[in-house]
Parts: structure tokens; sequence; C-alpha cells
């Protein structure tokens, strides 16, 4: 390892990085422009991927059917609005001390380049899209960095954590030493992903990933399905038109469908930056992690299962 690379290296650990890979400006060549780490830094020589573990203790409310806001609030709200940032800007700026430039590149989770899509983790009202903004495509840029693998699901998979992580980026002038890009082997296609959805939102398959619906994602993240939400009431989605096949996730929804329902499921209040409360608690990542975990190939081992027995429904 050369002599930035193992100060980055080491400085980033220190600082709670769990994952971080190096990948050469070359490998981001094909990209278009509103994607491309060039149209931000014309003179990068290299993207820093870091890695920040989602922990499995935040899962627990939702694989007990409990308390569901700690997953949002800690392992996606204060990871991307807090933490991430902080430690993102310490190694930019132990970076520039070493006299090279550094870009720090977090997730904008409420700027959207598509028109019709939506983020399912955001309040659907708060999205500003078609922006043409240039924004690096998350899971892309952590494979190109040697991080890990892309799932059926679209999550990116690594050896330590499985799904179970967050990524920032730095874009930098440095040309440093690159990590290689992993093979694939984690992923066995074993589909448990598009099974755990409450609402079937992974579709057929495209480019080795299911496509996912957006929309309908966001509506069964934020509980749209009785048998996976404790707070719906009997009476739930009353003016619903195929009110049934919508609470047992049966119906593929248009994106206006999919706001009436969402617009009906108040159980907490939007969080400070706009994220939505996940009542399905990434059910497709929690069914990849327990299957990488009985396989036994995820290097951090635990002395519990992730889940005892069957995941939990309501009659």
């Amino acid at each position: 390892m050369t002599g930035l690379k193992h100060i980055i290296s080491e400085f980033a650990k220190n600082k709670g990085v769990d994952l971080i890979g190096f990948g050469s400006i070359q490998r981001f060549n094909d990209l278009p422009a509103l994607q491309n780490p060039l149209t931000i830094l014309p003179e990068a020589k290299t993207v820093i991927a870091l890695g920040f573990r989602v922990l499995r203790g935040m899962f627990r409310g939702v694989e007990e059917g409990t308390t569901y806001y700690q997953y949002t609030t800690m392992a996606v709200e204060m990871l991307e609005e807090v933490f991430i940032p902080n430690v993102l800007l310490e190694i930019c700026s132990k970076i520039e001390d070493s006299g090279f430039t550094a870009v720090p590149q977090k997730r904008f989770q409420l700027l959207m380049n598509e028109t019709d899509e939506t983020n399912p983790e955001m309040d659907y009202v708060r999205i500003y899209r078609n922006t043409k903004n240039v924004q690096l495509d998350f899971n892309k840029t952590a494979v190109a960095c040697g991080i890990g693998e892309i799932g059926k699901s679209g999550s990116v998979l690594t050896d330590d954590f499985g799904p179970f992580q967050r990524f920032c980026f730095i874009i930098t002038d440095a040309e440093i030493e690159e990590d290689p890009v992993a093979e694939k082997h984690l992923c066995d296609n074993c589909g448990k992903c598009r099974q755990a959805c409450p609402g079937k939102a992974l579709g057929e398959e495209k480019d080795g990933k299911y496509i996912l619906n957006t929309w309908q994602c966001a509506a069964y993240t934020q509980g749209a399905n009785i048998t996976k939400n404790p707070f719906l009431k009997p009476d739930a989605l009353m003016d619903i038109p195929d009110r049934l096949k919508v609470l047992y996730g049966e119906k593929q929804l248009t994106p206006l469908e999919a706001k009436a329902v969402m617009d009906r499921l108040l159980f907490y209040p939007s969080f400070r930056h706009g994220y939505a409360v996940s009542i399905c608690g990434r059910a497709c990542d929690r069914a990849c992690y327990i299957h990488l975990e009985e396989r036994n190939v995820l290097k951090r081992k635990f002395h519990n299962k992730f889940r005892e027995g069957q995941d939990w429904v309501l009659e």
C-alpha cells in the first residue's frame, strides 16, 4: 500500500469508517455526464469509497414488530445526515493537508434526475424531480472502487456486512493505487429478496437485477401491507379502490395510486430531512442477509442468528 493510500485508510478507520476502497478514474469513463466524477472534478484521478455499517440491532424492532422508528432515525437519517458528513469532512481535510483536492460526495436524497420515479426512503412530496443535478450512482461507484458487488435487488453486497451498509465518496486529483473490482461471489440468485418484499415491488429481471417499481416500493416501505403493519386498523384504506388487493400487496400501484395510499399511512411523523419511516425495514435486504448468514459466507460472525424461526406476520 502506497504512502498516501495507507495514511487515508488508517485515518478513515480511526474515524469509524468500516469499509474503504479506491478506484481509478478510468473505471468511470463510460458513465453519463450526470453520474461521472469527471463532471464534478475534471482533473480527478481517483474516487475513494467509504462504507459505514448499518447495525444489525437497528432492525430488531422491525423483526419483532415493535418499534419501527429506530431503523430510520439511527440507521438512515443519523448516518446520512450527521455521522457520515462529519467523517467525510475530516477525511477530505486530511487529503487536502497533503496538497490534493478532495471533493466530498454524500447522497442528496431529495434530488432526482428522473421525472416519473421516487425515492422510497423519502416523503414523496419533498422530492425535487427532473433536476439534471450531477450526482454519482452510489451503487455503481461503490462497485467500481472495489467495495462489493451488486445483488439481484440492486443493493451492494459486501463480505463484511452483506447489504447492511451505506456509502459516501471522495473525488480527488491524487493518483492513488486502485483496489481490484470484486468478483461476484455473494449473490447466488436465490430470489429471496424478491420473495420478501411485502408489495412485490421487485419485478422482472434485467441485466442481472430485478426491476424495482419505486412507487410500489415506497408505498409498502411505509406500511401498506396489513400483514406486516401493526398500526393499520381493520378499516384501513376504505376509500382506496381494490382495497384488499392493496392491503395484501397483490396490486401493482400507479404513481397516483401509490400517492393516495401513502397519504393515509401516517403512523410516525416524517423526519427532519424528509425521511419517511420504514415499516418494511428493508425486508429485501434482511432476507438477503439471512440467506448469506445461513450460507456462512460473511466474514463477521455473531453468537446468535439474525432471525430464529419464521418471519412474523399478522393474521
